[in-house]
């Protein structure tokens, strides 16, 4: 392409069948466009700088072009050109030349229009020959437009178009300078770039406004799948803080109602019942492993459970058998939304868990209300039973070592105690309970007690938004 810019192809859906389909009709329009010129190219080598028709009567041009200045035989004299009926006649009075002007110049053109949107130096050097030679505007008219109209080098363009000036006013010599001759410049120069340019602009345009609306299309198709994956999330989260919860307290009551109860048909269907609420709870976890996403992109969620909630919580517990102790310190106040879920979340999640691992353990919830933030702290005894020190809370369910950092989201083994099936694990309790503290700009933080006690302490600032907001991101860099 020697340099030239050609125009990018308008769409990257189209390369395949619609490029060849284009390729195949600019091949056909090229053909067509070179058996047009060639009549052309032969009427305008001989006129008008060669010969003139009056009234059926030829007679040479009052301004021969330049190559009938220098060659005036070429073409009979005025009393010899008399006797020809037609011009074509008169240009075989010299057959070298005739055969020249007839065929060989006219398929030459033709040729180079075949190359005009690939090497379009070929039609424009021959052009402007022709041009300065004979004052043939056909070739230079084609030339021009296909320069402008498919490339993009103004420079190389201007370059051209002065050169075709040049070739003209040499070409067809016309002192003093006349209308006729700034006529002849507008249409075979000024003409063909205006039209050329006004199709490559409307081109440019069309691709631009395809590509910017293919682009639209994929920022929209991008931002459904992550919408559809922040919801597919939320889901997984309300599903586990929700229908796990219930179904785990379900199952334990059911174990507690078989061990405690001596009719065999109340031991039998308490057996059913936690049968089946094992076989849901192990479902729900493979639903669940399908439907959680690793993106921490942050889902609309429905009104949740808040702090007022929790003497509920823990009374729902404390029914179910287990040993709570609920505190209260500070002076309790209403927290914004985010805070109160995520508290709320952090209790019913460490409750559940103590239920699951520590079972028979001692549980103590305290919430403490400082100035700017809320510590919720979850600590269970060891169970009833012990039997080693890496037995208990949070990090059991998730698959954590002692400082609460994640290994692994593989399922760890229930823990039975004293002849107890717990409920299956779900592996991902810990892992929602640090998005939410996240999400809420808090700190989680599980660790073993020496003692073989778990404890699950949250530190959640009131006003998150607000810190969030002021603080940059430290990895973003501000330049000049």
């Amino acid at each position: 392409m020697n340099g030239n810019s050609r125009h990018p192809l308008p769409a990257a859906s189209e390369i395949d069948l619609s490029r060849w389909q284009r390729q195949r009709r600019h091949r056909v329009m090229d053909w067509i466009v070179a058996l047009v010129c060639f009549p052309f190219v032969f009427l305008f080598i001989v006129a008008p700088g060669g010969i003139e028709e009056d009234d059926g009567v030829l007679s040479r041009s009052d301004i021969p072009s330049l190559m009938f200045r220098i060659f005036p035989g070429l073409l009979p004299e005025g009393s010899e050109l008399e006797r020809y009926d037609n011009v074509f006649e008169a240009l075989f009075h010299h057959p070298a030349f005739g055969l020249t002007a007839a065929i060989i110049l006219p398929g030459l053109t033709a040729w180079a229009i075949l190359y005009r949107r690939t090497k379009p130096e070929r039609l424009l050097t021959l052009a402007v020959v022709m041009l300065l030679l004979f004052g043939n505007f056909a070739p230079i008219v084609v030339a021009l437009y296909s320069y402008a109209a498919w490339f993009t080098d103004r420079r190389k363009l201007v370059g051209w178009a002065v050169a075709a000036t040049a070739a003209l006013v040499i070409g067809l010599w016309d002192p003093p300078v006349t209308w006729l001759g700034v006529l002849r410049v507008g249409v075979g120069v000024g003409m063909p770039i205006s039209l050329g340019l006004w199709i490559s602009t409307r081109r440019l345009l069309i691709a631009s406004l395809r590509e910017r609306a293919e682009r639209l299309e994929r920022e929209q198709q991008l931002m459904a799948e992550r919408a559809v994956a922040a919801e597919r999330t939320r889901i997984a989260r309300e599903m586990h803080d929700v229908v796990a919860h219930r179904v785990s307290l379900m199952v334990l009551h059911a174990g507690g109602l078989e061990v405690s109860k001596a009719e065999p048909a109340v031991v039998q269907t308490a057996a059913q019942i936690r049968d089946t609420g094992h076989e849901a709870l192990t479902e729900l976890r493979e639903v669940l492993g399908v439907l959680r996403d690793d993106s921490e992109t942050e889902a609309p969620t429905v009104p949740q459970p808040v702090l007022s909630d929790l003497d509920r919580l823990v009374e729902g517990w404390r029914s179910a058998g287990m040993s709570v102790r609920y505190e209260r310190m500070g002076s309790a106040h209403a927290l914004p939304a985010l805070q109160e879920r995520t508290g709320y979340r952090v209790v019913q999640e460490a409750l559940t868990n103590a239920a699951k691992h520590a079972p028979g353990g001692p549980v103590r919830v305290q919430l403490v209300y400082e100035q700017d933030e809320l510590v919720v702290t979850v600590t269970n005894g060891p169970p009833a039973a012990y039997k080693h020190d890496e037995l208990g809370g949070d990090d059991a369910e998730s698959g954590t070592d002692r400082q609460g950092n994640t290994v692994g989201d593989e399922e760890i083994g229930d823990h039975d105690t004293a002849g107890e099936a717990s409920a299956p694990v779900s592996g991902f309790g810990l892992a929602g309970l640090r998005e939410r503290v996240q999400l809420a700009r808090g700190t989680l933080d599980v660790s073993a007690l020496p003692d073989g006690s778990w404890q699950v302490r949250a530190v959640l600032p009131e006003n998150a938004e607000h810190r969030h907001a002021a603080a940059p991101d430290a990895e973003t860099e501000i330049g000049p």
